[in-house]
């Protein structure tokens, strides 16, 4: 006898405890986009306002691109933490 295969789980209530859906797939991958855009647009500024006030040294680049790696670690971590609280009251 043959089982018929289970249609794919479309939402989180379905889904068992330890299994990954797509749904979570694609919101960590667009986490990761998330913290490069922010990390990259943390290093541009950086290097236009090096430009604009012709440093010497790079200060402006090192200090937003540090800003901008802590900031989008601290966007990624809350999104993270928020979500794995609100799977675990379900």
């Amino acid at each position: 006898m043959k089982k018929e295969p289970k249609p794919p789980i479309t939402d989180q209530k379905e889904a068992p405890t330890g299994k990954a859906t797509p749904n979570m797939y694609l919101k960590y991958s667009g986490m990761a986009f998330q913290m490069g855009a922010i990390i990259l647009i943390g290093a541009i500024a950086g290097q236009k306002l090096d430009q604009y006030f012709h440093t010497t040294q790079p200060w402006f680049t090192l200090v937003f691109s540090l800003l901008s790696i802590f900031a989008a670690l601290y966007v990624s971590l809350k999104d993270f933490l928020t979500s794995n609280n609100n799977q675990r009251r379900k």
